[in-house]
């Protein structure tokens, strides 16, 4: 509470925006072609303009489920992207970006954990990605499944007769992704490191 009384406001930390997109089913959904939609998990806030870089040594998850849906920016333009439901992660070399637009030049937002200090871990994440690059080993794969059936991760289901896919496992070596949003989530994030540069470089 503030001093006044009133409530404050929530606090709200810029590193859960770099949750890994780091699935395989993004460029099985856009190969398809599916007809996109809000869905039930759309993004509960609205997305930035543009995307942010999302890399990773090594991706491992014990659950996976997607399907295709539209993110919204403030100015009412739409984004198509893969939501992913990742029952629990485990990450190496884990890499966040964002660049943006200043009066000085272009300033690079970068977080990077895990490297020399171990792997990092996410649990219970709702994120939404535009593509992938890496290599991929599944597990158990269920692709063309209606995605108001999808089980494999609980509360993640698309609108009746919505193309969906789902798999027990995933690794996913070598990720590189651009992602709009991510939500939810529970991240231990060792060797955690923030920096802020001008013209700096990115993840990749």
């Amino acid at each position: 509470m503030n001093k006044d009384g009133s409530r404050a406001p929530e606090g709200r930390t810029a590193w859960r925006k770099a949750a890994v997109v780091a699935v395989p089913a993004l460029a099985a959904v856009a190969a398809m072609g599916v007809a996109m939609s809000d869905g039930v998990l759309a993004s509960s806030f609205a997305v930035s303009g543009s995307a942010f870089q999302v890399s990773a040594g090594e991706l491992t998850s014990d659950g996976l489920a997607s399907f295709a849906q539209l993110d919204r920016s403030t100015d009412g333009t739409q984004h198509p992207a893969a939501l992913l439901g990742i029952g629990g992660a485990t990450l190496s070399d884990f890499c966040q970006a964002s660049r943006f637009s200043t009066p000085v030049g272009t300033v690079v937002f970068k977080l990077t954990a895990g490297g020399d200090a171990g792997k990092i871990s996410a649990s219970d994440l709702v994120l939404d990605g535009e593509d992938l690059v890496g290599d991929a080993q599944l597990g158990t794969v269920q692709l063309g499944r209606d995605a108001s059936t999808l089980d494999r991760v609980p509360g993640v289901r698309g609108e009746p007769g919505q193309f969906g896919l789902q798999a027990s496992q995933v690794t996913v070596s070598g990720v590189r992704s651009h992602a709009r949003s991510v939500t939810g989530g529970n991240f231990r994030l060792k060797g955690l490191k923030l920096d802020v540069s001008l013209d700096g470089k990115a993840c990749f």
